[in-house]
């Protein structure tokens, strides 16, 4: 993602600025997505793979990233409260 971009964007409701997820913080998302643990803030639950995400830096709400483009839509944000030991870094 380019950094220009990054540096610009934040999170459509908190208007707080976001991060790319690492990749140890993308592995746990998808490890809970295959469990079938992790819903969209919309409550429909995501089943397809994370390739790239964004998170808050408070870490509350994770936002994917599809073609390059962040989809930053409310409705559309993961909750990081839903999943359980979710890594700091």
């Amino acid at each position: 993602m380019d950094k220009r971009l990054l540096d610009i964007l934040c999170c459509p409701v908190s208007k707080t600025p976001v991060r790319l997820l690492t990749r140890h913080q993308l592995d746990a998302l998808n490890e809970a997505i295959a469990s079938g643990k992790v819903d969209t803030v919309a409550g429909v639950a995501v089943r397809e793979r994370v390739a790239e995400a964004l998170i808050t830096i408070d870490r509350k709400l994770i936002y994917r990233i599809e073609d390059g483009i962040p989809v930053m839509l409310p409705e559309e944000g993961i909750g990081t409260l839903q999943l359980i030991d979710f890594p700091v870094t």
